[in-house]
Protein backbone atom coordinates (compact mmCIF):
# COMPACT_ATOMS: atom_id res chain seq x y z
CA UNK A 1 0.00 0.00 0.00
CA UNK A 2 1.53 3.29 -1.06
CA UNK A 3 1.65 6.47 0.99
CA UNK A 4 -1.00 8.00 -1.25
CA UNK A 5 -3.44 5.09 -0.98
CA UNK A 6 -6.78 5.73 0.67
CA UNK A 7 -9.10 3.08 2.05
CA UNK A 8 -12.84 3.62 2.24
CA UNK A 9 -14.18 1.70 5.23
CA UNK A 10 -17.92 1.17 4.93
CA UNK A 11 -19.64 0.58 8.24
CA UNK A 12 -16.87 2.43 10.03
CA UNK A 13 -18.89 2.75 13.25
CA UNK A 14 -19.85 -0.95 13.32
CA UNK A 15 -18.33 -3.98 15.01
CA UNK A 16 -15.63 -4.81 12.45
CA UNK A 17 -15.55 -1.54 10.51
CA UNK A 18 -14.66 0.56 13.55
CA UNK A 19 -11.84 -1.78 14.50
CA UNK A 20 -10.55 -1.98 10.94
CA UNK A 21 -10.56 1.81 10.56
CA UNK A 22 -8.75 2.19 13.88
CA UNK A 23 -6.05 -0.31 12.91
CA UNK A 24 -5.45 1.31 9.55
CA UNK A 25 -5.30 4.80 11.04
CA UNK A 26 -2.96 3.69 13.83
CA UNK A 27 -0.61 2.25 11.19
CA UNK A 28 -0.52 5.60 9.40
CA UNK A 29 -2.81 4.77 6.48
CA UNK A 30 -5.29 7.24 5.05
CA UNK A 31 -8.85 6.21 5.90
CA UNK A 32 -12.26 7.48 4.83
CA UNK A 33 -14.72 6.38 7.50
CA UNK A 34 -18.15 5.87 5.96
CA UNK A 35 -21.36 5.72 7.97
CA UNK A 36 -24.94 6.82 7.48
CA UNK A 37 -24.43 9.95 9.59
CA UNK A 38 -20.81 10.63 8.68
CA UNK A 39 -19.86 10.12 12.32
CA UNK A 40 -16.36 11.33 13.25
CA UNK A 41 -13.85 8.50 13.70
CA UNK A 42 -10.42 9.16 15.27
CA UNK A 43 -7.64 9.34 12.70
CA UNK A 44 -9.98 9.12 9.73
CA UNK A 45 -11.92 11.40 7.41
CA UNK A 46 -15.66 10.94 8.09
CA UNK A 47 -17.98 10.66 5.12
CA UNK A 48 -21.70 10.03 4.84
CA UNK A 49 -22.68 6.80 3.13
CA UNK A 50 -25.97 4.96 2.82
CA UNK A 51 -26.29 1.78 0.77
CA UNK A 52 -29.84 2.81 -0.16
CA UNK A 53 -28.96 6.37 -1.17
CA UNK A 54 -26.90 6.28 -4.38
CA UNK A 55 -26.39 10.03 -4.12
CA UNK A 56 -23.89 9.35 -1.30
CA UNK A 57 -21.84 6.77 -3.20
CA UNK A 58 -19.63 8.77 -5.57
CA UNK A 59 -18.68 11.32 -2.92
CA UNK A 60 -17.70 8.57 -0.49
CA UNK A 61 -15.52 6.92 -3.13
CA UNK A 62 -13.68 10.10 -4.10
CA UNK A 63 -9.95 9.40 -4.02
CA UNK A 64 -10.20 5.89 -2.56
CA UNK A 65 -8.38 3.00 -4.21
CA UNK A 66 -9.33 0.33 -1.64
CA UNK A 67 -12.61 -0.45 0.07
CA UNK A 68 -13.74 -2.52 3.03
CA UNK A 69 -17.30 -3.65 2.40
CA UNK A 70 -19.79 -4.32 5.19
CA UNK A 71 -23.13 -5.34 3.61
CA UNK A 72 -26.35 -3.56 4.59
CA UNK A 73 -27.57 -5.07 7.84
CA UNK A 74 -30.71 -7.18 7.71
CA UNK A 75 -31.03 -7.23 3.91
CA UNK A 76 -31.61 -10.77 2.55
CA UNK A 77 -30.73 -9.60 -0.98
CA UNK A 78 -27.83 -7.15 -0.64
CA UNK A 79 -26.50 -7.73 -4.17
CA UNK A 80 -29.20 -5.42 -5.54
CA UNK A 81 -27.56 -2.39 -3.94
CA UNK A 82 -23.99 -3.63 -3.59
CA UNK A 83 -23.24 -4.64 -7.17
CA UNK A 84 -24.10 -1.24 -8.73
CA UNK A 85 -21.93 0.40 -6.06
CA UNK A 86 -19.04 -1.95 -6.79
CA UNK A 87 -19.22 -1.24 -10.50
CA UNK A 88 -19.12 2.47 -9.67
CA UNK A 89 -16.19 1.88 -7.32
CA UNK A 90 -14.21 0.20 -10.09
CA UNK A 91 -14.98 3.07 -12.45
CA UNK A 92 -13.83 5.55 -9.78
CA UNK A 93 -10.42 3.87 -9.42
CA UNK A 94 -10.86 1.35 -6.62
CA UNK A 95 -8.41 -1.49 -7.25
CA UNK A 96 -8.82 -3.67 -4.15
CA UNK A 97 -12.00 -4.73 -2.37
CA UNK A 98 -12.33 -6.72 0.85
CA UNK A 99 -15.82 -8.03 1.56
CA UNK A 100 -17.18 -9.06 4.94
CA UNK A 101 -19.29 -12.19 4.51
CA UNK A 102 -19.91 -15.16 6.82
CA UNK A 103 -18.55 -18.65 7.33
CA UNK A 104 -22.13 -19.85 6.86
CA UNK A 105 -22.44 -18.30 3.38
CA UNK A 106 -20.34 -19.85 0.58
CA UNK A 107 -19.61 -18.28 -2.77
CA UNK A 108 -22.88 -18.13 -4.73
CA UNK A 109 -24.79 -18.85 -1.52
CA UNK A 110 -27.72 -16.76 -0.30
CA UNK A 111 -27.56 -13.06 0.56
CA UNK A 112 -23.97 -11.80 0.40
CA UNK A 113 -22.89 -14.98 -1.38
CA UNK A 114 -24.02 -13.38 -4.63
CA UNK A 115 -21.63 -10.48 -4.04
CA UNK A 116 -18.84 -12.93 -3.18
CA UNK A 117 -19.32 -14.62 -6.53
CA UNK A 118 -19.11 -11.34 -8.45
CA UNK A 119 -16.13 -9.78 -6.64
CA UNK A 120 -13.23 -11.50 -8.52
CA UNK A 121 -14.62 -10.36 -11.88
CA UNK A 122 -14.90 -6.77 -10.69
CA UNK A 123 -11.50 -6.27 -9.04
CA UNK A 124 -8.03 -7.56 -9.76
CA UNK A 125 -7.22 -7.51 -6.04
CA UNK A 126 -9.78 -8.86 -3.59
CA UNK A 127 -10.60 -10.93 -0.55
CA UNK A 128 -13.76 -12.24 1.07
CA UNK A 129 -13.63 -12.57 4.84
CA UNK A 130 -15.91 -15.33 6.07
CA UNK A 131 -15.78 -15.09 9.88
CA UNK A 132 -17.68 -17.36 12.17
CA UNK A 133 -20.16 -15.83 14.63
CA UNK A 134 -18.78 -12.86 16.56
CA UNK A 135 -17.80 -13.24 20.21
CA UNK A 136 -19.03 -9.64 20.60
CA UNK A 137 -22.59 -10.89 20.02
CA UNK A 138 -22.55 -11.68 23.74
CA UNK A 139 -21.09 -8.38 24.95
CA UNK A 140 -22.33 -5.64 22.60
CA UNK A 141 -25.75 -4.63 21.29
CA UNK A 142 -26.74 -7.96 19.71
CA UNK A 143 -29.96 -9.68 20.80
CA UNK A 144 -27.90 -12.29 22.67
CA UNK A 145 -26.06 -9.63 24.67
CA UNK A 146 -29.35 -7.92 25.48
CA UNK A 147 -30.81 -11.24 26.62
CA UNK A 148 -27.84 -11.84 28.90
CA UNK A 149 -28.08 -8.38 30.47
CA UNK A 150 -31.86 -8.27 30.88
CA UNK A 151 -32.76 -11.87 31.68
CA UNK A 152 -29.63 -13.97 32.00
CA UNK A 153 -30.82 -15.95 28.96
CA UNK A 154 -29.42 -16.79 25.52
CA UNK A 155 -32.08 -18.07 23.09
CA UNK A 156 -31.06 -20.07 20.02
CA UNK A 157 -32.12 -22.96 17.83
CA UNK A 158 -28.56 -24.33 17.75
CA UNK A 159 -29.11 -27.18 20.22
CA UNK A 160 -25.77 -28.82 21.06
CA UNK A 161 -24.14 -27.46 17.91
CA UNK A 162 -20.71 -25.90 18.29
CA UNK A 163 -19.27 -22.77 16.65
CA UNK A 164 -15.72 -21.44 16.35
CA UNK A 165 -16.72 -18.00 17.66
CA UNK A 166 -14.24 -15.31 16.60
CA UNK A 167 -13.16 -12.04 18.22
CA UNK A 168 -13.97 -8.99 16.06
CA UNK A 169 -10.48 -7.70 16.85
CA UNK A 170 -9.08 -10.68 14.96
CA UNK A 171 -11.41 -10.05 12.03
CA UNK A 172 -10.18 -6.46 11.89
CA UNK A 173 -6.56 -7.58 12.06
CA UNK A 174 -7.08 -9.85 9.05
CA UNK A 175 -9.05 -7.14 7.22
CA UNK A 176 -6.25 -4.63 7.70
CA UNK A 177 -3.71 -7.07 6.29
CA UNK A 178 -5.97 -7.97 3.35
CA UNK A 179 -6.35 -4.27 2.55
CA UNK A 180 -2.72 -3.21 2.91
CA UNK A 181 -0.39 -6.15 2.20
CA UNK A 182 1.59 -5.87 -1.01
CA UNK A 183 -0.37 -8.77 -2.47
CA UNK A 184 -4.08 -9.23 -1.88
CA UNK A 185 -5.28 -12.67 -0.74
CA UNK A 186 -7.41 -13.08 -3.90
CA UNK A 187 -9.43 -15.76 -2.14
CA UNK A 188 -11.95 -16.24 0.64
CA UNK A 189 -10.73 -16.63 4.22
CA UNK A 190 -12.71 -18.54 6.86
CA UNK A 191 -11.97 -16.98 10.26
CA UNK A 192 -12.60 -18.65 13.62
CA UNK A 193 -11.41 -18.45 17.17
CA UNK A 194 -9.21 -21.12 18.79
CA UNK A 195 -12.01 -23.46 19.91
CA UNK A 196 -15.51 -24.54 18.95
CA UNK A 197 -18.09 -23.84 21.66
CA UNK A 198 -21.76 -24.60 22.11
CA UNK A 199 -24.14 -21.99 23.46
CA UNK A 200 -24.21 -24.01 26.68
CA UNK A 201 -20.43 -23.47 26.83
CA UNK A 202 -20.92 -19.76 26.17
CA UNK A 203 -23.49 -19.44 28.96
CA UNK A 204 -21.17 -21.28 31.38
CA UNK A 205 -18.23 -19.02 30.46
CA UNK A 206 -20.25 -15.83 30.96
CA UNK A 207 -21.51 -17.15 34.28
CA UNK A 208 -17.98 -18.03 35.37
CA UNK A 209 -16.43 -14.67 34.51
CA UNK A 210 -19.26 -12.34 35.54
CA UNK A 211 -20.65 -14.33 38.45
CA UNK A 212 -24.15 -13.80 37.10
CA UNK A 213 -26.10 -16.97 36.18
CA UNK A 214 -26.75 -17.26 32.44
CA UNK A 215 -28.61 -20.10 30.73
CA UNK A 216 -28.98 -21.23 27.14
CA UNK A 217 -32.66 -21.64 26.32
CA UNK A 218 -33.24 -23.94 23.35
CA UNK A 219 -35.85 -23.02 20.76
CA UNK A 220 -37.10 -24.73 17.63
CA UNK A 221 -36.21 -23.26 14.28
CA UNK A 222 -39.77 -21.94 13.97
CA UNK A 223 -39.70 -20.36 17.43
CA UNK A 224 -36.39 -18.68 16.61
CA UNK A 225 -37.75 -17.36 13.32
CA UNK A 226 -40.81 -15.89 15.01
CA UNK A 227 -38.72 -14.32 17.78
CA UNK A 228 -36.39 -12.64 15.29
CA UNK A 229 -39.23 -11.54 13.02
CA UNK A 230 -40.29 -9.07 15.69
CA UNK A 231 -36.93 -7.29 15.28
CA UNK A 232 -36.04 -7.56 11.57
CA UNK A 233 -37.51 -8.32 8.14
CA UNK A 234 -39.18 -11.78 8.13
CA UNK A 235 -37.03 -13.07 5.26
CA UNK A 236 -33.83 -12.23 7.11
CA UNK A 237 -35.21 -13.69 10.34
CA UNK A 238 -35.97 -16.94 8.50
CA UNK A 239 -32.43 -16.99 7.08
CA UNK A 240 -30.90 -16.60 10.55
CA UNK A 241 -33.18 -19.29 12.00
CA UNK A 242 -32.12 -21.63 9.21
CA UNK A 243 -28.48 -20.90 10.06
CA UNK A 244 -29.15 -21.82 13.69
CA UNK A 245 -30.67 -25.10 12.53
CA UNK A 246 -27.62 -25.79 10.38
CA UNK A 247 -25.40 -25.17 13.41
CA UNK A 248 -27.42 -27.73 15.37
CA UNK A 249 -26.48 -30.25 12.69
CA UNK A 250 -22.74 -29.46 12.91
CA UNK A 251 -22.32 -26.98 10.03
CA UNK A 252 -20.09 -24.61 12.05
CA UNK A 253 -18.21 -27.12 14.21
CA UNK A 254 -14.72 -26.23 13.01
CA UNK A 255 -11.67 -24.10 13.73
CA UNK A 256 -9.19 -22.73 11.20
CA UNK A 257 -5.64 -21.40 11.40
CA UNK A 258 -6.40 -18.40 9.17
CA UNK A 259 -5.93 -15.69 11.82
CA UNK A 260 -2.53 -17.14 12.76
CA UNK A 261 -1.43 -17.51 9.13
CA UNK A 262 -2.44 -13.99 8.12
CA UNK A 263 -1.49 -12.01 11.24
CA UNK A 264 1.29 -14.12 12.74
CA UNK A 265 -0.46 -14.46 16.10
CA UNK A 266 -3.10 -16.89 17.39
CA UNK A 267 -6.74 -15.81 17.67
CA UNK A 268 -8.10 -14.67 21.01
CA UNK A 269 -10.29 -16.91 23.17
CA UNK A 270 -13.81 -16.19 24.35
CA UNK A 271 -12.73 -16.19 27.97
CA UNK A 272 -10.01 -13.65 27.18
CA UNK A 273 -12.64 -11.40 25.60
CA UNK A 274 -14.91 -11.68 28.65
CA UNK A 275 -12.04 -10.84 30.98
CA UNK A 276 -11.07 -7.88 28.81
CA UNK A 277 -14.62 -6.60 28.89
CA UNK A 278 -14.84 -7.06 32.66
CA UNK A 279 -11.63 -5.09 33.13
CA UNK A 280 -12.83 -2.33 30.83
CA UNK A 281 -16.04 -1.94 32.78
CA UNK A 282 -14.15 -1.91 36.05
Amino acid sequence: MTATSTTLVIGATGTTGSRTAARLAAAGHRVRAASRRGTPVPGAEPVRFDWYDPATHAAALGGADRVYLVPPVGDPGPAAVMLPFLRLARACGVRRAVLLSSSAVPEDGPAVGQVHRALPDLFGQWAVLRPSWFMQNFTGTHVHAAGIRKEGVIRTATGDGRIGFVDAEDIAAVAARALTDAHAPDTDLVLTGPEALSHDDIAAAVTGVTGRPVEHRRLTREQMRDLLSAQMPPAFAALLADMDHAISEGAEDRVTDTVLRVTGRPPGSFRALLEREAERRG
